[in-house]
Order: C-alpha cells, then sequence, then structure tokens
C-alpha cells in the first residue's frame, strides 16, 4: 500500500534504544535514540492524516499528546494549495538560484509548473538542486557564505517546512526563539531582559556556535529526525537538499557535512539539531547541577544563559564545551564569555575594587546593567554601535546612487529606512542611539541633495521642511519587556 493510502497508520510510538552499550544520539528525559533503532519496523498507530479542517490540526494533536510517537504518513499533506502558498510566501524579488529561473517567470504557468512539480515530488522524480554560492558581508568584517536555492526547491522546501513545524512546534522549548513561528527577536530580548530583571542573576555566559551551519553534522541530524520522522520519502527530500552541493564560480563542491545558509529548511534543521544537542541537554543539566536561579534564551546558534552562582557557570560551561564536542560542534572563541552581571554586579565590583560591569551583545544590542532614576536595577539596551555605522554607511552610499532621483522618491525610500530601524531598535531606553541614526540619515540626504547641483539653493530651513515631511520623528515603538512578556506567557516562563 503507498504511503497515501496509510494515513490511518500514520503515527507510530518510537521504540526505546535497543542496544544499551552503543552510542545513542541523544539520552535525556527518560528517552534516547539508539544508533541501531531508527529503521526497525514500528507498530500501527493513530493517524496524522487531513481528516481535519486545515490538515494538519491531527497532526498536532497526536504531537502534543504524544512525545514518542513516530509519523510514518507525512508526504501527503504535501499537496497543491500547500505549494501554492509556498510559491506565494517567496519575495518575488528574491535572487535566483542556478537554473535562474525567476519568481515572475514561473508564475506564468503557476498551475501546470506545480502540478508537474507535485507529481515528481510523490513520485520520487524530484531531484534537488545545487545551491548558488554568494557572500555577504558580516558585522566583524568576515564574508558570510549563503546558499541560493532553485524556486522550485524553495517551494517543496517551504512546503515540507510548514508540515514539519506542526510536529516540532509541539516538541521545541519555550526558551527556544530563532526562526520559529509566531516568534521573533523581540520575543527572545524581552524573555531575556525579564529573566535577568527578576531571576537572581549574577553571571551571564554570552556564547556563540562557531560557524555552526557549515559545521552541522548530517549524520546526527538524520538520527535526530528519525527520533519523529518514520516517512521515508520525507527523510529522502532533506537528504537531497543536504546532498545537493553547491556551485560557486561555476564550480560544483560537495557539502558532507552542514546545511546551506539561506535555505528555507536550514532554520528548521538547526533548531532541530541544536533541540537535541542543546535545549534538551540545558533542562537535564538545570534540574540535576544547578544550585541556583539560571535562565536560558537561545535563538538560532546565539544563545544567553544566566547564573545566580558562579560555580554553576564554570561548570556548565566546561560541560558545554563536552557536550558540543560530541556532535562536531565548538563555541566561538572570542565571542563566548562569561562575565559579571547582574543587578548585584556593580556594587559588588566596587567593594572589590574593580570597575564597572562588562557588557554583552545579543540580537543587535548592547545590553548593561544600569539604574533608574530612584536607584533601582536597569537592563538597559542600546543598538550596537558597530551596526548603527555600517547601516549609516549603506545609507549614505545608496543616497549617492539614487541622488538624481526625484526628492519624493528618495524621501519614499528613507521614510522605510527610519521606519525598519525603528521597528526594530526602538526600544524603551533607547530613544538616544535612534534619535542618533534619525539624525545621521538626516544629515547624510542635506548633503546628497545639495551635492545634486553646483549652485545648490537648499537652505537649512527650506531642507528643514522636505525632511520633516519625509523622515518619521524618532520615538520608542515597543513596550517595556515584562508588559509584552506577560501578555505573551500569561504567567508561563519561556526562560526557565
Amino acid at each position: 500500500m503507498s504511503e497515501r493510502g496509510k494515513s490511518d497508520n500514520s503515527v507510530v510510538p518510537a521504540k526505546p534504544p535497543n542496544k544499551a552499550g552503543e552510542p545513542v544520539a541523544e539520552v535525556v528525559e527518560g528517552r534516547g535514540l539508539a544508533e541501531g533503532n531508527t529503521d526497525s519496523s514500528t507498530r500501527p498507530g493513530r493517524s496524522a492524516g487531513p481528516g481535519v479542517s486545515s490538515g494538519l490540526d491531527r497532526v498536532r494533536e497526536v504531537a502534543r499528546k504524544d512525545k514518542d510517537a513516530r509519523f510514518t504518513a507525512l508526504l501527503h499533506h504535501v499537496d497543491l494549495s500547500r505549494l501554492w502558498a509556498a510559491y506565494a510566501a517567496i519575495n518575488p524579488k528574491a535572487a535566483s538560484g542556478v537554473d535562474q529561473v525567476r519568481w515572475d517567470a514561473y508564475g506564468q504557468n503557476l498551475r501546470a509548473n506545480l502540478e508537474d512539480l507535485l507529481g515528481r515530488v510523490h513520485s520520487g522524480a524530484y531531484r534537488a538542486s545545487p545551491s548558488r554560492r554568494v557572500y555577504i558581508p558580516k558585522p566583524d568584517g568576515r564574508q558570510r557564505p549563503l546558499g541560493i536555492a532553485t524556486l522550485e526547491d524553495k517551494i517543496v522546501q517551504r512546503a515540507v517546512v510548514e508540515v514539519l513545524n506542526a510536529i516540532y512546534e509541539e516538541d521545541f522549548v519555550g526558551f527556544s526563539y530563532g526562526f520559529r513561528p509566531g516568534r521573533g527577536p523581540h520575543d527572545a530580548l524581552d524573555a531575556l531582559a525579564v529573566g535577568i530583571t527578576e531571576r537572581k542573576v549574577n553571571w551571564i555566559l554570552d556564547a556563540d556556535v562557531s560557524d555552526f551551519f557549515s559545521k552541522l553534522d548530517q549524520a546526527w541530524l538524520m538520527r535526530f529526525l528519525e527520533h519523529r520522522i518514520a516517512d521515508k520519502r520525507v527523510l529522502r527530500l532533506i537528504q537531497k537538499w543536504l546532498a545537493a552541493g553547491v556551485i560557486e564560480d561555476g564550480n560544483w563542491s560537495e557539502t558532507i557535512e552542514g546545511s546551506p545558509q539561506g535555505a528555507s529548511v536550514s532554520p528548521l534543521l538547526a533548531n532541530v539539531y541544536l533541540h537535541y544537542v542543546f535545549d534538551r541537554w540545558v533542562r537535564q543539566w538545570r534540574r540535576r547541577h544547578a544550585r541556583g536561579d539560571m535562565v536560558v534564551t537561545r535563538f538560532a546558534d546565539d544563545f544567553v544563559v544566566g547564573f545566580q552562582h558562579l560555580g554553576d557557570a564554570r561548570r556548565f560551561l566546561n560541560d558545554l564545551r563536552e557536550r558540543f564536542a560530541k556532535f562536531n560542534l565548538e563555541l566561538h572563541p572570542d565571542k563566548t564569555r562569561l562575565i559579571e552581571f547582574g543587578r548585584f554586579a556593580a556594587s559588588d565590583r566596587k567593594e572589590r575594587g574593580l570597575g564597572k560591569p562588562e557588557t554583552f551583545d545579543f540580537l543587535g544590542f548592547t545590553h548593561m546593567c544600569g539604574k533608574t532614576k530612584d536607584g533601582r536595577f536597569w537592563l538597559r539596551r542600546v543598538t550596537i554601535k558597530k551596526r548603527l555605522r555600517a547601516k549609516l554607511k549603506q545609507v549614505k552610499a545608496e543616497l549617492r546612487r539614487r541622488r538624481h532621483l526625484p526628492v519624493p522618491e528618495q524621501g519614499r525610500w528613507l521614510a522605510s529606512v527610519v521606519r525598519g530601524h525603528l521597528a526594530y531598535y526602538a526600544v524603551p531606553g533607547n530613544i538616544d542611539a535612534v534619535s542618533a541614526f534619525r539624525d545621521e540619515v538626516r544629515r547624510h540626504w542635506h548633503e546628497t541633495l545639495r551635492r545634486r547641483s553646483q549652485r545648490s539653493r537648499l537652505t537649512w530651513e527650506r531642507y528643514g521642511r522636505i525632511a520633516n515631511r519625509w523622515l518619521p520623528p524618532a520615538r520608542i515603538v515597543h513596550p517595556h519587556p515584562s508588559v509584552r512578556f506577560a501578555a505573551r506567557t500569561q504567567g508561563r516562563s519561556p526562560v526557565r
């Protein structure tokens, strides 16, 4: 019988490890993955079929109720409507892959193209294409490699990710925020701020995984996926994407490890990998070893851990290095630091004759120990200076390129830039930085307009009217972290 015909037998419970003496993929919280059990037969179980309105509600329900269930029939959820929605969600202006097929060209005969794609996916004739390698600058001056997938690969990946999210969103822990539906950077920032402010946090481990996407072990990843996914066709699709390789300067190279950044499926695969390697292990470590309070916030491969006791922090860091080494990962030596931080850090350091507490960066903000006007501890967050300077440099260069365009066209573009900056960085306590950004944008625009002609008559008074017409004022647009965090969690604590 085909997988499509097995919708009534699509979920089966995972077997426990059957060779206790062999290495296991993960042994936490009372269950693990044995190296020899991922391909073992499974007994019939409950349906994960489309017997509900969305077609995935049943999958979510089973995943929520049975944490050991393995889903044997998932690919039938990748249907024409899901492919259509995936195509619509792709940015029409996104860069094309190695086949140079653009979004609008593909859409000229969309139904026929999607029906053909769907047939290839379900028959096994679909072949993943290599990613096109491009590089983008990183804030530290290095180049970040990205893999640009073909349009059809993006469509299928998005559709498969939507199906797998129905399972993994029931599994992922509360302190994992990166690239998850309904969660964003500000949710992680709020959780971290509330954790540091309301818990007994005296030490911060600011950590970063070194070259995570390029060092991700594909063999371990497939074992982790097999803990929940027993549909061989879905697993083969993922293997095809991982093995497709990359093309750079016309040359193809194999990818025997890692997952290409830029692919639609990569964020989910990264979260699955770190869920088993880091998240579940952290929860177990906290229960077994932590003597005091401990808070955790992770966004993709960036994470911050707060501790009440220095002894806990040091032991955790040592154990974490050993843990990562087992799974081909390591902490970045320059971006991983253990610092004294929290409500008592300033006074404790002053008593020891030390300077102000160190700061740490997370998701675009420098976090500092501050005080309110009445002397209470206040976690202050300001825009990272390097990012502010880099963004202003980009704006200045783009203004030069656009300087001969009509003023309204320039104004509309600059307004979108300032609004976008405010939408991310205008958090409580950061008004000085966002005001400085707007002022610098205003100054660069004035210089650009004056250089349009050697006989410019643009006075400051006239320019002031132009700038006020187009540039939105600097103001705080985000609520206090505790307010939004409380509204989101309703008393639950994803930082714990």
